[in-house]
Formats: structure tokens, sequence, C-alpha cells
């Protein structure tokens, strides 16, 4: 049995999560609340769900949690030959393998949100998912858009076959939607997000967090990551960096990244954070291939299969 953990991105967060595992995970929520200078585990507990919800309290939130139930998982002696996560979520893959220090991490996907929250004003870009349509037919309506209008829009995570997620300004969203249900998408569905994330509006804020992370210090990973951008392990710590500076405009190549496990002879993979999105994707990438979460303190259990 080989083992792959993955690890979710923005989406999964909701008020109240982890409260029947409090005890468990506590500990590592205080960790996170010292280095960010606020009471974490209250947030997410007591919301409100519109701070939340905002990116710069979302991203530590979802890693926090993320990492708190690794720890069990390693404390259980869960054994893991690969690591992965979505989006945001490869922050929570490079800290379970140690690349980068909880703390650190804390704060760097803080500063992340911050960023790609400045980088264009609320209202002038979106991200909508697209389902039912060929990738390669919905990657060719975003070029066409792009290049017969003044904004931009592309595909930013590549989640599944006929599942992708594209991301730009305004009005090149809108048209690129009625194209995509013109060409028989089944749906075209606006996401509540408040930024256009994973597209080329986002160059800016990757500068600035290209400085961010050039404070931090990263170590050769202990176990293999796979990263977005690549779909493949990437083991020099530079260019582990460098890869986290292009995530932020590039697409999240989720599909591939599954596959690419799955080549390795990965047959299980455990979605260790809140919610099950990620197994209901990989479902859809690869059948073969054996999921199972873990959302809550639950940990131990998974000891006895996967030791």
């Amino acid at each position: 049995m080989t083992t792959a953990f993955v690890f979710p991105g923005q989406g999964s967060q909701a008020v109240g999560m982890l409260s029947e595992s409090r005890d468990a995970v506590k500990p590592v929520f205080d960790r996170a609340s010292e280095s960010l200078g606020y009471d974490l585990w209250d947030l997410i507990q007591s919301g409100p769900e519109d701070q939340l919800n905002a990116t710069e309290f979302t991203q530590p939130a979802l890693l926090t949690a993320s990492f708190a139930l690794w720890t069990l998982s390693q404390d259980a002696g869960v054994s893991v030959d690969y690591v992965a996560g979505h989006s945001l979520g490869e922050y929570s893959a490079l800290v379970a393998s140690q690349v980068i220090r909880f703390e650190d991490a804390v704060r760097l996907v803080q500063k992340r949100g911050q960023l790609m929250q400045e980088a264009v004003p609320i209202g002038e870009g979106g991200m909508a998912a697209i389902m039912g349509l060929d990738d390669d037919d919905v990657l060719a309506i975003c070029e066409s858009i792009t290049a017969a209008s003044e904004g931009s829009v592309e595909p930013a995570n590549l989640n599944a076959p006929g599942q992708i997620v594209i991301s730009g300004t305004q009005d090149a969203l809108e048209k690129a939607c009625s194209v995509c249900l013109e060409k028989g998408a089944k749906r075209a569905l606006p996401l509540n997000v408040s930024a256009p994330f994973h597209s080329r509006l986002m160059r800016s804020a990757a500068d600035k967090m290209a400085e961010a992370l050039s404070s931090v210090e990263f170590s050769s990973p202990l176990i293999p990551v796979v990263q977005n951008v690549t779909a493949a392990v990437v083991s020099d710590p530079a260019r582990i960096r460098e890869n986290l500076v292009t995530q932020m405009f590039g697409a999240v190549r989720w599909t591939e990244s599954v596959r690419f496990l799955a080549a390795q002879g990965v047959t299980d993979m455990v979605e260790c954070g809140p919610g099950k999105v990620l197994s209901g994707l990989i479902k859809r990438i690869d059948k073969n291939v054996n999921t199972d979460q873990i959302g809550s303190a639950q940990a131990e259990r998974l000891s006895g299969q996967r030791s």
C-alpha cells in the first residue's frame, strides 16, 4: 500500500469546524495564534463568518486545521509516502514534509491572502466553475476572449476532467461563461470569491510574495512533495520556493497531480483537513484510487490500516 496525504484549499472552511476535536487540536491553534497575534481558535469557532471567509483569515485557519490533523495522524503512526495540496493546501503539504516551519507558514499564508486580495479591487475580477466541457475547449474559449477583449480570462484550477475553474476580469469572465454554455457546458457557476486567483492578475501579488518567501528558510522535503505548477515531485528547496511564487498566477494542475501520484503506485489518498472536496475530485480523476478523510480527531483509526 502506497499512501499520499492531500491537503485542501480555500472553500473547505466553516465556522465551528473541529469543535468536536478541541482538546486534540487546540495546542496547534495556540501556536498559530501566538504567531499571528490574534485568537485563531476563537475566530473559527465563533466567527463572524464574513471574517473567517476573508482570504487573509481563511488561509491561516485552514492551514492550521490541516496541520493539527496531520500531527494527530503522525502521533497515531500513520505512514505517508507522498504529500500534495490544492492551492493554499500546498503550504500544508510543505509543513507536513518539514520544508517550512509551521509558524513561518502561518504568517506566510496570511500575507499571501492579504496580497491576493489587494492585487485586484473587489468587483473587478472573479472566478467561475465550468462543468461538463472538455478542458481543451475551455482553454480555447478563454484564449479567444482574452485576445479579443481588453480584459483577460484563463483556466485557474484544473480540478478534474470536465471541471475547470476559470479566473479573470469580470467582463471577460462573464463572456467566457456565456460562450462555454453555448458550446455545451452543463453549468457555468460564478464562485463566491473576492479576487481572480491563479491568473495573470495576481502577478503583482506574486512579486511581493517572493519577497516574503525569501525571508523564510526552506529545507529539503522529508516526504516527497508534488507541487501544483509542475504536477510532479520537486525536491530542491530553491525551486520549491520559486514554484510557490509561480503558483499565485499559474494554474493548479490538480488532475495531473493526482494522475502523477497514481503513476507512482499510490493506491490510497487521504484528505487531511476539513471537508471532502478533494476526495470527490480524486474519484472523478481515477476511480481506482481509494480515498479517505481525516476531518476530525479520528486519526488513530487509520493507524492500524496504514502503518
